[in-house]
């Protein structure tokens, strides 16, 4: 684990997102999105690598409909870092679980919410 940062599963409970939890029956019942709906990700790494590429290499997987076009990108007051948000429209929490499963393994991204 990185120094400094929470682990991911206390990042999941903390989202309401705790991957031990997951089963595709109850997926309505687990939570209180109505699926399908429009859904932010956010990520957020340092600057120089490439985090708008990692995101929607990430999203191509899960979220295939999703254009390149809908990523906004936000640097930091210095530069070095930079927050990537793209509203998707979410179809399950297990679909939600895995992108953010994949985001919070990435080594190059800090942090995803």
């Amino acid at each position: 684990m990185r120094e400094g940062l929470p682990s991911e599963r206390r990042l999941l409970a903390l989202a309401g997102r705790d991957s031990g939890m997951a089963n595709p029956d109850t997926d309505q019942d687990e939570t209180l999105l109505r699926f399908p709906c429009d859904f932010p990700i956010k990520a957020m790494g340092r600057r120089e690598h490439g985090i708008e590429s990692i995101l929607g290499e990430i999203l191509e997987r899960h979220a295939p409909e999703t254009s390149a076009d809908a990523l906004r990108s936000r640097p930091s007051r210095n530069g070095n870092w930079v927050s990537v948000t793209v509203v998707i429209e979410a179809k399950s929490k297990r679909q939600l679980d895995a992108i953010y499963r994949e985001l919070s393994e990435h080594e190059l991204i800090t942090c995803a919410f």
